[in-house]
């Protein structure tokens, strides 16, 4: 039973020995948005968002590309604030996923 603070995803087993690696790609992103805002650097904020907004679903993750998406946009405005939800929401959802592969 999965637990109700959790979120499963299906994926396909073809990236089950490259998804830790793209998982720790989006831990690395978190700390790299929290330095660009510290230091003003929408520029990076709006690359680290339009490459999750790419990457996101050919791994399965629907909610890494609409994250990344929103991110982009919100770095083009300079929206620290909203960048700084965003970037919580990414976390949370990086600490609650299960990934369930499976042949499909």
């Amino acid at each position: 039973m999965v637990e109700p603070d959790r979120i499963s995803v299906i994926i396909d087993r073809d990236l089950e020995l490259i998804m830790p690696g793209y998982l720790a790609n989006r831990q690395n992103d978190l700390l790299q948005i929290s330095k660009a805002l510290q230091d003003g650097d929408f520029i990076s904020i709006q690359t680290i968002g339009h490459r999750m907004k790419g990457s996101g679903s050919g791994y399965g993750l629907d909610e890494i590309t609409e994250l990344g998406r929103e991110m982009e946009v919100l770095a083009k405005a300079h929206n620290k604030e909203d960048i700084t939800k965003l970037a919580t929401k990414l976390a949370n959802y990086l600490q609650r996923i299960d990934i369930v592969f499976k042949e499909l």
